[in-house]
Formats: structure tokens, C-alpha cells, sequence
């Protein structure tokens, strides 16, 4: 841990540099780019009807959208107002008034034709609800009797037989440590959430690499430093109010680099909306973009570390930060060796560049004093995700650019309950303080006065497919209670997922929506309970950032679902059922109860028991996790760690695909067209060349299979990496194989290899084997 504070908001320049311009059009008429005005004008409009509300929770929330931590409108990092569209499109959720009971209680099937975009906006679920087999609508029952069964049912099954998740978007940190704590009194380990599905490779590579497993800087270190490099992150996107940091660091000089498949329009030019030059003319972003593989990441970074080899062989120092290597850092004589094993041509193969591409960026951050890596999905959802990260850390250390201002290594999260969620101990390897260790568990036994389960609990895509189990195993899952999240457009396979849902007795969904998964069948019940969203927790609640900022979200008045309850509430209200004997051992009374004892079982979180008003906030760690060198490591270095070049072997004629993101916030989608290049939900993202080769023309109907899946679509041609395509998420996913995990933290993978063809090549055959013939032939082949 640092002990350098964080300093807090810094100025923007006030005169203006044409230089960074786009355009000299003003807003960038005639150009595909969002149009930030007229998004704001529809969201004040879907708003009309609560206008002082949703002002409010505007200036005096926390944003529930993504993890940087705006807090109403300002933020720790620049001074002035921050707002964005992503924050305004989930503002919807918070203000909109309750399901007309016609609606909720409408015939199954015709709930089932509507989209997840049309059921979110049909409003707020208002009490609980069941459906049992055969009922073809919803009934509502009380909160006595929706408890009452799911708590009978956890009595009569063994606790590996039930489950509890998760979602990010809106969470506190009270709920997820409530969540924790029930699932391990009530016996189970068997406890996940989103984040894991999103970042925890990031977790994993960087507790083995660093001792840490959060972000070792902040995002005032972007501004200023020499390089700033975006590895498989698209945040101008997903986290829009980062655009405005990033137009801080270029006018600091700050070179921006971008590392991914798709030349990303969005990250290349940007229209900052709160910053008045460039809501008129735009910023230039990037400086420089290097387009790797799909999963060609750890090959480049080969590339660079070989090239830094062979600088140190000419002349020592000229690369490698050997004071900093010497004091700091372990294993750097295996690295180097791992490293030499590989030749270029085959580094070249796998990562998709030149060699004289991977020594221009080795050369740069080898004259650079400071850089900050920053990442996200583009990196994590691999097979190889957690080698993805500790290959950042291996360049990081390498240079020593760790614990100290302006550098440093950053897993972007993309909600604002990603941070805190394994940090309160929500899923099955962590507990709050640290892991699911022998040493962390009999500390947590003696704060909560309970024994936890002695065994391993399951990550979600092994849940999943618990549920197809023989009925008399001990880890058939036979009740998963999750707290929002869809998996059937979350998860790879949804043809899989759907039979998984159906395959349980029971399926509680605490939420304040209805998704599509809330109407798939269960054996015996589909119980539906609304929650509370974080404005209307009573006490308030908090949530910790990408840079472990944890802020408070006071209670914001307005109008109220009668029947919702705070989430964390009605974990404790259910846990009170199982075990009536034993209550008292998880009895709180109230939120700044969870927070003061949160304080003791989670050390670093110590502080948060004394936020209780609008704009408290503080930082655990300081500025800089391993400030100096020093790392959380049982002998205080990092380690370097050799990673091995990752199989990219595909059948001559198939693409490697990736899934992306459009104008939308994790699976909810709010808009068809993606603004920053005009692509269709079913569009394919392809290479001019590749699409040529094939016969197929801009817009023309393609078919993307393999294996696994099938999907229809048109071709768009864009600047993407020859032998890569993009298709969007969740859209894609019967593309992706089921029951492909990260070997180390249990990610599911989002790439696989496919076959691109002309649609009405694909439709002229009759043969209902074509497919399987078409692969067969295709694999027969090996590049």
C-alpha cells in the first residue's frame, strides 16, 4: 500500500489547441459520430415525467453506470461537470414508474416475443411474482410466501445444490458483502458475479505479478504521462467521461496509443460533450494504432521484450530499468530466456504485425520515462486471459513503471460495482480482506461467529451446467438466486443456457426489470422479487471505482415501488428463514450497520464506516499500490512471469471472430445503429481484402458458422486486421462454444474461428449436412 494521497481534481487549460481538432465544422456536421445533443433531448423527454428525480440523482448520486466514479457531476480527477450518455441511458431504469398489472400479468408467450429493450421499458416490477409449470401467466404473492418457499426449498437441498449471483451494474458494496456473507451462512461457497465474467484475469494475473488486484494508479496519472496505451479497450464507448481525461493528457503531451483488431472509430476521433472546443470540433485521440490478431496480444508483447533484449545487448540501460529490476523484481533471467525462445517470424504469425511494428512501440516505451497500461475485455475474455495481463505487468516491471505518479497498470472496469465486488467477498474465491484461504477463512470465521464451507464453490458457467447433472448428485443445482443479470445474452451458447435455466427446480430473479431469461420454465417455480435500486436504499450505499476511490450514494428522495426492498434486506430477511436459530449472527440493522462492520472484515476498506453524506469519499491504498517497488508480495517484488506463445492455429479459410460493443451498456442495447460507424446489430465487421477474396461486396448478406453456431447477417467493411471479423454482443454468442474456460480464474472465452460465406452460397445448397461437411473439409487443412 501507498502512502502518497491522492491530490484530487486538477484544471483543464482554458485556451483552446486546433491543432487536436477533428474538424472545422462545428459538432461535426456531415460526420458519423453520436449526436450528444439530441441524446440528451430523448433521454429528458423518457424522462418527463419524474424530472426532479432524475435531476437529483443526476447531482447528488453516484453513478450506477460505469466505474469511474462520478459522483453527481464531479469526479476526483478534473474539475468542472462530467456527464454522459451512458449514464443518462441508464437513468431510465431509476425513474420509471411501476409495470401496469395487465402487462405483468399477460400470457407467457406474449411477454416472451418482446426484446429485452421493450420489456425494459415497460417499467419497474412492482411486488413479487411466481409462475409455476403450466401457468401461462405470473401470479402475485406476498413477500411472506415468496420467502417462505424459497427458504423451504434451501432447507430441503444440500447447500451445493443452490447458488447466488450477482450483477455489477448498480450494486453496492453493502449488498455484495450481504450476499457473501448469507451465501456462507446458509452453507454454500457457491457464490459469483459479474465482474468475474468481465475482469477476473485482471485479478488473478495481478495478485501472482504484483501482490494487488485492483489498479496500481489513478486516473490523474494519465495526464502526463509519456505514454498512454489502451490494450483491448474501447473507452471512449464503454466508459464515455474517460474521453475527457484523455483530452487532459494530450494537451499535456501525453502520447495516446491503441492496441486492437478494429481500427475503433470512437477511439480515434471523439467529440467530448463538457468540454466546449471539443464538443464543437472534436479531439483527436489516438496518436498511434496497432492492429494485432485476435488473441495476438501476448505475441506482440514477445516482440517488444525481445526487441528490449536485444537494445540491452547493444548497450545496457537502453531498455531494461536495471536499478529498478535489481531491487524490485524476481525472475528477470527466466523472462529473458522465455523471450529468446521464440524467433520473429513466428511472433509476427501469431500477433499479426511486422517486426519493424512491434520495435516502433518497444522503442518508444523504451525512451519513455512514464506510461500507463490501460485494458479491458480485449484482453481478459481469452483462454489465456490472465498470461494477457501478466504480460502487461512483465512490460511494466521491466521499465519500472509501477508506484509512482504517472504510471502504472489499469483494468478499466466497465460497471460501478465491478471493483468492490470481489473486494466484499461476492464470489467463490475471495472473501472480504482477501482469499478463500485457510488463513483469511478463520479470520472471517471470527468476525461473523460462523463456520464457512470447507469447499471449493463454482464459478458461473460451471453452475450452469450443474443444472444437467444426474438429479442425485450433490452438486446438481437445483436453485439459483440471482440479483439481476440475463445469461441467456450474457453467456456463450444461449441455446445451452436456456436448457440450463429450465433444467432447475426453482429460479429466484431479484431485480427491477424483466428480462428475457425471467420467463424461461422451471421445474417447480420462477419466483420474481423486486429490489431496490441504490438511489432508494435507505442509509444510502456505496461503490468502489476503477481506482479505488469508494464513495457515497446518499438515499435520494422521490418516488418509491412500495413493495421493492433494498437488496441487501432481503438477503438477510431470507437467510432469517433458513436458519430462524441462528439470525442474530447476521442481524443488520441498517446500512451504516454493513458499513461499520465491513470496516473490520475487509481492513482496507477501513474508512468506510465514516461515509455518510453526499461527496464522501477516500481512496484505500493510496495513490499508488507498490509505491516505490514495494509490492504486497510475501518478499516485496514483483514477478515477472514467462508466458508461453498461446496456440493460434486455425483451418485454412476460417476467420478468427471477437464479439464488440455498440450503443448500448453491458447486454442492454439503446440503439440498433452504432453511432461511431454506422454498423447494424447483424452487421460483420470485415476486412475490404478478406471480403474480396470471397466474392462478397459491402453490405451483401453473409453467413458467419462454425461448430457451434450460425449467424445471418451483412458484410461491412471497415478497418479492421486481415483474418479477423467483429460481430456484436450479445447478438454473436451462438458463436461462441460453451464450457471454454480461463484455466486460471474460470472466464469464459468470447473468441473462436469461423467460416465466412455469401449468403446465397450458403442457402443454394440442399444438403442439410452442408455445414458439417464444409467444416470437415475446411479442418482437413491446418495452417
Amino acid at each position: 500500500m501507498g502512502e502518497t494521497k491522492h491530490t484530487g481534481p486538477m484544471k483543464l487549460p482554458k485556451l483552446p489547441e486546433p491543432k487536436f481538432w477533428v474538424s472545422s465544422i462545428p459538432f461535426g456536421l456531415g460526420k458519423i459520430k453520436p449526436k450528444h445533443i439530441r441524446d440528451t433531448m430523448k433521454v429528458a423527454w423518457d424522462n418527463r415525467d419524474n424530472l426532479g428525480y432524475a435531476s437529483r440523482i443526476l447531482t447528488q448520486g453516484v453513478c450506477d453506470g460505469c466505474a469511474l466514479g462520478v459522483s453527481g457531476l464531479y469526479d476526483q480527477t478534473l474539475s468542472g461537470p462530467h456527464l454522459c450518455t451512458t449514464r443518462l441511458n441508464v437513468l431510465r431504469l431509476n425513474t420509471m414508474p411501476a409495470m401496469e398489472p395487465d402487462i405483468i400479468h399477460s400470457d407467457i408467450d406474449e411477454l416472451r416475443k418482446k426484446s429485452s429493450t421493450e420489456l425494459r421499458n415497460l417499467g419497474r416490477i412492482p411486488y413479487p411474482l411466481i409462475r409455476k409449470p403450466g401457468e401461462r401467466k405470473f401470479r402475485r404473492l406476498s413477500w411472506d410466501e415468496a420467502l417462505d418457499k424459497i427458504a423451504a426449498k434451501m432447507k430441503r437441498l444440500d447447500p451445493k445444490q443452490y447458488a447466488f449471483y450477482l450483477t455489477s451494474r448498480g450494486t453496492t458494496n453493502e449488498s455484495y458483502y450481504v450476499a457473501g456473507k448469507t451465501a456462507r451462512f446458509l452453507g454454500t461457497n457457491n457464490v459469483d458475479n459479474a465482474s468475474r465474467i468481465c475482469h477476473s484475469p485482471s485479478k488473478t494475473a495481478l495478485s501472482r505479478s504484483l501482490g494487488i488486484g485492483a489498479s496500481s494508479c489513478n486516473y490523474k496519472d494519465w495526464i502526463g504521462t509519456d505514454v498512454l496505451i489502451f490494450w483491448g479497450s474501447v473507452a471512449a464507448n464503454n466508459q464515455p467521461v474517460s474521453t475527457k481525461y484523455m483530452y487532459a493528457a494530450k494537451r499535456k503531451g501525453t502520447k495516446i496509443i491503441i492496441i486492437n483488431p478494429y481500427y475503433e472509430p470512437s477511439m480515434d476521433n471523439y467529440w467530448i460533450p463538457s468540454i466546449p472546443e471539443s464538443a464543437l470540433f472534436g479531439t483527436k485521440i489516438a496518436d498511434e494504432v496497432f492492429q494485432v490478431n485476435i488473441g495476438g496480444d501476448i505475441g506482440f508483447m514477445h516482440g517488444i521484450m525481445k526487441h528490449w533484449f536485444e537494445m540491452e545487448d547493444q548497450l545496457r540501460g537502453s531498455a531494461i530499468d536495471h536499478t529498478f529490476v535489481k531491487t524490485h523484481v524476481n525472475n528477470y533471467d527466466e523472462l529473458k530466456e522465455k523471450v529468446q525462445q521464440y524467433d520473429w517470424g513466428q511472433l509476427e504469425q501469431s500477433s499479426g504485425l511486422s517486426r519493424g511494428r512491434m520495435v516502433e512501440l518497444a522503442q518508444l516505451l523504451a525512451k519513455s520515462k512514464s506510461a500507463v497500461f490501460v485494458w479491458s475485455m480485449g484482453l481478459t475474455q481469452h483462454r489465456f486471459g490472465t498470461d494477457n495481463v501478466s504480460q502487461i505487468a512483465n512490460l511494466a516491471l521491466l521499465r519500472g513503471f509501477i508506484g509512482r505518479e504517472n504510471c502504472g497498470v489499469m483494468p478499466i472496469r466497465g460497471h460501478s460495482g465491478v471493483q468492490g465486488a470481489g473486494e466484499m467477498g461476492a464470489d467463490p474465491f475471495s472473501l472480504p480482506g482477501g482469499g478463500y484461504n485457510e488463513t483469511n477463512v478463520k479470520r472471517i470465521e471470527n468476525i461473523w461467529g460462523f463456520d464457512l464451507p470447507d469447499w471449493q464453490g463454482d464459478i458461473v458457467g460451471t453452475t450452469l451446467e450443474n443444472t444437467l447433472l444426474p438429479n442425485d448428485h450433490e452438486r446438481k443445482l437445483k436453485l439459483y438466486y440471482m440479483s439481476g443479470g440475463n445469461f441467456l445474452e450474457t453467456m456463450p451458447d444461449p441455446v445451452f443456457v436456456k436448457q440450463c435455466l429450465e433444467s432447475m427446480d426453482m429460479r429466484v430473479h431479484q431485480d427491477i426489470i424483466f428480462n428475457t431469461s425471467t420467463f424461461v420454465d422451471a421445474k417447480e417455480a420462477v419466483i420474481v422479487l423486486p429490489a431496490m435500486t441504490r438511489y432508494e436504499q435507505p442509509g444510502g450505499g456505496t461503490s468502489t471505482s476503477t481506482e479505488r476511490m469508494v464513495y457515497f450514494s446518499p438515499e435520494i428522495n422521490g418516488p418509491r415501488m412500495k413493495e421493492a426492498r433494498a437488496e441487501w434486506e432481503i438477503y438477510v430477511d431470507l437467510a432469517s428463514r433458513v436458519k430462524p436459530e441462528e439470525k442474530h449472527l447476521l442481524a443488520f440493522e441498517d446500512a451504516q450497520s454493513i458499513r461499520d462492520e465491513i470496516a473490520t472484515a475487509a481492513p482496507n476498506y477501513d474508512g468506510i464506516q465514516h461515509l455518510k453524506k453526499k461527496g464522501d469519499v477516500f481512496q484505500w491504498g493510496g495513490a499508488w499500490l507498490c509505491e516505490g517497488g514495494v509490492c504486497p508480495t510475501p518478499d516485496g517484488k514483483g514477478n515477472l512471469i514467462s508466458i508461453e506463445l498461446p496456440e493460434l492455429r486455425k483451418p485454412v479459410g476460417y476467420f478468427y471472430v471477437t464479439t464488440r460493443r455498440g450503443k448500448q451498456f453491458n447486454s442492454m442495447v439503446y440503439h440498433k445503429t452504432d453511432p461511431f460507424n454506422a454498423a447494424d446489430r447483424h452487421d460483420v465487421l470485415m476486412n475490404r481484402e478478406d471480403a474480396e477474396s470471397l466474392g462478397i461486396k459491402d453490405r451483401e448478406a453473409v453467413v458467419v458458422y462454425n461448430k457451434f453456431g450460425t449467424f445471418h447477417g451483412k458484410a461491412k467493411f471497415v478497418n479492421v486486421k486481415s483474418g479477423n471479423i467483429e460481430v456484436h454482443w450479445p447478438e454473436g454468442n451462438q458463436l461462441i462454444p460453451k464450457g471454454v474456460y480461463e484455466k486460471f480464474s474460470g472466464i469464459p472465452e468470447y473468441n473462436t474461428e469461423v467460416v465466412v460465406e455469401k449468403a446465397e452460397t450458403y442457402h443454394a445448397h440442399k444438403d442439410t449436412k452442408y455445414v458439417e461437411k464444409r467444416i470437415e473439409e475446411l479442418e482437413t487443412e491446418i495452417s
